[in-house]
């Protein structure tokens, strides 16, 4: 695979969107997958023209290509413009200022064909129909994805340990502290990153403007691979609630689809149904897909990856006073689980952790607890009710805590709530669609009002203290060991290689 270069990329953002200032260009498209021919294929066909194009003025990087390495090469930091015949002079002197290579290889038509010439000769001269709109669809048999049923470990852990149980679960690769990834690579250029790596969402500032963009890419193979559908649903909303957790408003997605090998039934019907999952969720939260690609035969000796959907989600931040970080603020707030806690364990980080136990259903998602949720969320940051926030998902209420008393080095003490579920379920169950929320005693009536008017269920858990990590009757340990720990997986597995 090629590598890219980002600085050549962001000359060519850069030229593009100057040119796009004075109405020069009249379609754009980037060269991804297949290259030119894709491309052009389909700015033309969507156009319902043709196109001609002359493959002796393609700035090529290597000499002696041929006309099929030219139309199917996928170098990178390349686009395909349309542009208003006038403007090509102007056009020009900007791809100059940028240092950017800059051609005129050939011309719209009313053909409907796409035309080829190279050294004189004619190449191809091909009917766009037949590359887009007539071209033949594969319609491949799949099988529907088991049914799961909930189901407990043979071990009994209600007499496991949870401190225990909280420290092997920082202690894994999924759970680790990460920062030295992201600390490789330069995240605060310009000086507009105003959220970096390792919070719900990062946000940069648009520049010179008090508006942020905010971004977050989420995964959860395991999910997926236990129910398709209920997964591909998941990550969607695992998306939403972290742009909503940083202050934004979610605006729309990306997409890589990651599968096996679509000729294997099984394989397609996974492929089918987490489609089906994403496209419930994008719809029922006005969260639309706005580009994405797929990525199929990801295999090793027969054997498949899981069923993977990646789901890259962006929103705005109007006003940048409104931004949000998961850390918490102060001593003595309240602190309060947004949404009810069922205890949902199947496919938990507590059960593939603690007990080594893979087997259920992930948790189910009700999209309208999830819309209401997260919309009653953002009205109380647009009102400045709330000092940190922070979705649960991996690893439960407990794993969320800790992160943000880690992030702002301020504990917390906490009561589980006496209902009909157990203490392990309720520290740490995924179910989806909550959030942990600190409030200052001054606004919890306000906050407490807003939540029973919009039918949102909450507990109030406890408050944030000094230095540890307290679960009443159970355990107290100081935040700063935790965070160690949290931090070994990474340097203990770079230590074998």
């Amino acid at each position: 695979v090629q590598v890219g270069d980002p600085f050549t990329e962001k000359l060519l953002l850069e030229a593009c969107l100057e040119l796009m200032k004075d109405d020069s260009i009249i379609s754009i498209q980037d060269m991804g997958a297949a290259g030119l021919t894709s491309s052009s294929v389909e700015m033309a066909s969507k156009g319902k023209l043709g196109i001609e194009i002359d493959l002796d003025k393609i700035p090529c990087r290597e000499e002696n290509m041929s006309p099929y390495e030219m139309m199917l090469s996928e170098s990178q930091e390349r686009m395909l413009l349309i542009l208003n015949s006038e403007k090509i002079e102007n056009a020009k002197k900007i791809f100059s200022k940028w240092n950017l290579d800059f051609s005129v290889i050939g011309k719209t038509t009313n053909t409907k064909k796409i035309v080829l010439n190279f050294q004189n000769k004619n190449v191809a001269n091909l009917p766009l129909d037949a590359l887009s709109d007539e071209a033949p669809i594969y319609d491949r048999e799949w099988t529907k994805s088991p049914n799961l049923k909930k189901i407990n470990p043979l071990n009994d852990y209600k007499n496991l340990d949870l401190l225990d149980s909280v420290k092997k679960i920082l202690l894994s690769s999924n759970n680790s502290e990460k920062s030295w990834i992201w600390e490789q690579y330069d995240h605060t250029v310009m000086g507009d990153t105003m959220q970096k790596p390792g919070g719900d969402a990062g946000v940069i500032r648009i520049h010179k403007k008090n508006k942020g963009v905010a971004l977050t890419v989420d995964s959860s193979a395991h999910y997926c691979l236990a129910n398709p559908t209920a997964g591909g649903k998941q990550v969607v909303c695992e998306a939403w609630r972290n742009l909503i957790s940083v202050g934004s408003k979610p605006i729309a997605i990306t997409n890589c689809l990651n599968f096996g090998n679509p000729e294997k039934k099984e394989i397609m019907g996974q492929f089918v149904e987490t489609i089906e999952g994403i496209s419930q969720a994008c719809r029922y939260l006005d969260f639309p897909v706005v580009s994405g690609n797929v990525s199929f035969y990801n295999e090793t000796n027969n054997k498949a990856i899981s069923p993977t959907p990646t789901i890259g989600g962006v929103g705005l931040i109007k006003n940048l006073q409104n931004m949000i970080t998961k850390d918490f603020k102060e001593i003595d707030s309240n602190i309060l689980v947004i949404g009810k806690t069922l205890g949902h364990l199947n496919q938990s980080e507590f059960f593939k952790e603690v007990l080594n136990f893979f087997e259920g259903p992930p948790p189910e998602i009700n999209l309208f607890n999830e819309k209401n949720n997260g919309l009653l969320v953002q009205e109380l940051v647009k009102k400045r009710l709330v000092n940190s926030i922070h979705d649960i998902s991996s690893g439960g209420i407990i794993v969320t805590l800790f992160e943000m008393c880690n992030n702002g080095e301020i504990g917390a003490k906490i009561k589980v709530p006496q209902n009909n579920i157990d203490k392990y379920q309720y520290l740490f169950g995924e179910d989806q669609s909550r959030y942990i929320i600190e409030v200052n005693k001054k606004h919890q009536a306000d906050v407490t009002k807003i939540l029973e008017n919009n039918n949102v269920y909450y507990d109030i858990i406890g408050i944030t203290q000094k230095n540890n990590l307290c679960v009443e009757n159970e355990f107290k340990v100081e935040i700063s060991e935790l965070a160690n720990l949290n931090k070994l997986w990474f340097k203990n597995y770079f230590k074998d290689k």
